[in-house]
């Protein structure tokens, strides 16, 4: 499990000319969702320092409905283009193709 930014920075390093990492919610620790640790932030921001894209695929609908912080994170980042939550592989498979076509990320 990614559970602090540490683990952001051993991707960032692993993934050296990658322009996005997609990571599975499964495999993300629960803090990540509580955004008052911080460990989101930290995350996001090392992905942001590497300038690489991050996704964040799958259901994180029990974490909306319990975080009005989260659901403004995840309102903010649809208009960034480098963080993503996307609710399957297919969504990002739809995001990657409208990028590669010259679409809004």
């Amino acid at each position: 499990m990614f559970r602090s930014e540490e683990a952001a920075v051993r991707i960032g390093a692993a993934m050296s000319g990658a322009d996005i990492v997609a990571i599975p919610v499964a495999r993300l620790d629960e803090a990540f969702f509580v955004l008052s640790t911080r460990v989101a932030g930290e995350i996001m921001q090392k992905f942001a320092n590497y300038r690489l894209r991050l996704a964040v695929v799958g259901d994180i609908s029990h974490h909306l409905d319990s975080s009005d912080a989260l659901r403004a994170l995840v309102r903010e980042s649809r208009a960034a283009s480098h963080i993503w939550f996307l609710p399957d592989i297919e969504a990002l498979d739809a995001r990657l193709e409208a990028m590669a076509a010259g679409g809004h990320t």
